[in-house]
Order: structure tokens, then C-alpha cells, then sequence
């Protein structure tokens, strides 16, 4: 597996203790034949890496995290914490001897609003890297069809200037909400259609910028630019800026119901998926998915001809990486490929691991 190296912001980390003789919900969580006894945690170390180090399915550390009483906030590990296996009435349990840059730590929020601040929690270790997904936490949507057909377009830049850019200012049309002062500006992508029953998942509502109310009469407003990923173009859509609360920690699991889905496209166009890939899913919210969540990636199996009885056999499906769901809609949800033993590719297969 690749490395997951990232030194963003902070993620929450808990390393569970497993054992082949504990069972959760059918499914063991299972130590490495080579696991340390203890492991001192560096700067650059994951949960993702400390949770392999341990077991044999990292999702499942919950399984096996004890919680130390002498800790605030057992969940996030630094730089100098030790971890350590012990057993507890004959089961395996990972416990945290809290280092110097961990005892002073205090929580503290982090919200959109009315741009993202991914705020450094400390020098907590990450679960995944969070410079690869920021823009898909913050900015990215997923809308409803119709839904920027309905919202306020540009108009015209000032000066009658036909694209604009990052401290200009435009002109817009349509219904704007009522004490609303950021807007962000989208432009129409492509649709998610699910390859199963061709049911229309959503709309891909892509990222151009964002701008500020400065005025508004009647149905025309004044908007300064505050900040673009590509030049504005008349006709891009205005959508009220999301307030929403953004959790920096992820917390790897298994998800509670059986899913069957697949990868329906993978971020930049490609169709070859590999680690460190952000991919959409055709299940969400309504299937039960939750943020965090594992999914291992099958591929499909072969149709080979039987050269015994010449009929034609299909071979089983192969499992070929693991992926964490990161942000979920109600009918898909965008993952991070965080390991492929084997090219991956659109359509692939994902399952409860």
C-alpha cells in the first residue's frame, strides 16, 4: 500500500486492539503476525499507517481502541505518543501513553463561512491527507436536476467585461435569498447516472469562485469577486454559500449494512483509478453510507470458455483496494482510493469489506 504522507490538518486517530479470538458484528478484527508490541508515533505517520502496523483490517480498530480515563481526548495521537498492545481478560487492547505535544491540546471548531479554513489541530496526525479531498469538502456539490437552471447567472462583468476574475466585480440576474451576502459560483458538469438502473444521482455543480453581495436592485445585484479556480463567464450559476460545518477527523469503519455499488467516474476524466484517487459511488446517504466508512474495490471476474465442457464461465470477483467514503449525498458519495493491489478502474465493484 501507499504511503498515506500528509501533514494538514489534524485527524482524529484511534487505534483499536483486536484479536483473531474477538468477534464485532461478524467480522474479527485481526492482528498482523509481525505487529510491535509498542510503537512510537513520528511526524508523518497516518492512522491509516499505525492502524496496518497493528492489524490485519485497519478499519476495524475500533474494535480494539481502549480508552485510557487519564486522557482528555484519547482520539487524537501525536508526534511522540506511544501506543501500546496490552490484554485485558485475554483480549488485545491498544492503549496511548500521551507525549509533551498532546497534553496541552484543546479542541477547537472548524466551520465554512463564509470560505474554508481547515484549522491545524496541534500537530494531531491525519487519517488521510486532506490536501487531496479540501476542495471536495468545502466547495465541490453535488445539486438536484434543475436546480442551477433555477438559480441567479451572470450577467455581464463590470465594464462590460465578458469573463472575469478574482477582485472584479459583476452584474447577475435571478432570485437571491434575503440576507445572503456570499455566493458561490458554479458551472453545470456532468451528470451522475447510476450504471445499475440508470437513475439520475445528481448533477456535478463545479467550482468557479465565489462573490460578495455589494448591492442589489430589483432582480440585478452587485457582486465583487473574491476569489476564482478558473475566469467567470456569463451564464455561470449563483448558489448561496453553504454554511456547513466541516469535521477534519475521520473515523475509518466498516459500514452497518451490506452495500453493492460501483466506482461510476474518477476525479480528472480518467478511467484508470489507483491510490490517492478521489472517485465517485453510486450509493449514500439512502443505503446508509456514512462519512468515514471503508469499502473494499472488487474487480470484476473473467468470462472464460471451459475447455472441458466448452461452455462459457464467469470467474469470481477479485478484491483489488480498499477506499473511505469522505463526504456523502443522499443518492452517491465521493472515497479516497487509499490502496490498490492491482490497476483499478470506473465501474469496479465496492462492498462492505
Amino acid at each position: 500500500m501507499k504511503k498515506l504522507r500528509l501533514g494538514l490538518a489534524a485527524l482524529t486517530l484511534c487505534v483499536s486492539s483486536l484479536g483473531a479470538s474477538f468477534s464485532a458484528s461478524a467480522e474479527e478484527a485481526i492482528l498482523n503476525d509481525n505487529h510491535p508490541d509498542r510503537y512510537t508515533v513520528v511526524k508523518g505517520d497516518t492512522l491509516w499507517d499505525i492502524s496496518e502496523t497493528f492489524l490485519k483490517n485497519p478499519w476495524m480498530w475500533p474494535e480494539i481502541w481502549h480508552v485510557n480515563p487519564q486522557i482528555d481526548n484519547p482520539h487524537l495521537i501525536y508526534p511522540g505518543d506511544v501506543i501500546t498492545l496490552i490484554y485485558l481478560d485475554g483480549r488485545p487492547r491498544l492503549v496511548v501513553e500521551r507525549g509533551e505535544e498532546g497534553r496541552s491540546y484543546k479542541m477547537s471548531p472548524v466551520k465554512l463561512s463564509p470560505t474554508v479554513h481547515i484549522k491545524p489541530l496541534g500537530e494531531a496526525i491525519p487519517a488521510i491527507p486532506l490536501d487531496a479531498i479540501s476542495n471536495f469538502l468545502s466547495r465541490s456539490r453535488v445539486v438536484e436536476q434543475g436546480e442551477l437552471e433555477a438559480a441567479p447567472y451572470v450577467l455581464m462583468g463590470a465594464e462590460d467585461h465578458l469573463v472575469v476574475g478574482a477582485g472584479d466585480s459583476l452584474y447577475a440576474r435571478g432570485e437571491f435569498a434575503d440576507k445572503v451576502p456570499v455566493y458561490g459560483v458554479y458551472r453545470k458538469g456532468k451528470p451522475y447516472i447510476d450504471p445499475d438502473s440508470n437513475e439520475l444521482l445528481g448533477v456535478e455543480a463545479r467550482d468557479i469562485g465565489s462573490v460578495k453581495m455589494r448591492g442589489k436592485e430589483n432582480d440585478i445585484a452587485t457582486l465583487a469577486v473574491t476569489r476564482t479556480t478558473e475566469e467567470i463567464r456569463i451564464e455561470d450559476r449563483l448558489l448561496p454559500h453553504e454554511e456547513r460545518a466541516i469535521d477534519s477527523t475521520f473515523f475509518p469503519s466498516s459500514p452497518e449494512e451490506e452495500i453493492a455499488g460501483r466506482i461510476m467516474t474518477v476525479e480528472g476524466g480518467v478511467s484508470q483509478v489507483g491510490a490517492m484517487d478521489v472517485v465517485t459511488i453510486n450509493r449514500g446517504e439512502r443505503e446508509g453510507l456514512e462519512i468515514g466508512n471503508v469499502l473494499a474495490i472488487y474487480k470484476n471476474g473473467s468470462m472464460i470458455r471451459d475447455r472441458v465442457t466448452g461452455e462459457k464461465v464467469k470467474l469470481p470477483d477479485e478484491r483489488a483496494g480498499l477506499l473511505m467514503v469522505f463526504r456523502t449525498f443522499e443518492k452517491m458519495s465521493f472515497g479516497l482510493v487509499l490502496e490498490s493491489s492491482r490497476p483499478l478502474a470506473v465501474n469496479d465493484k465496492v462492498q462492505k469489506p
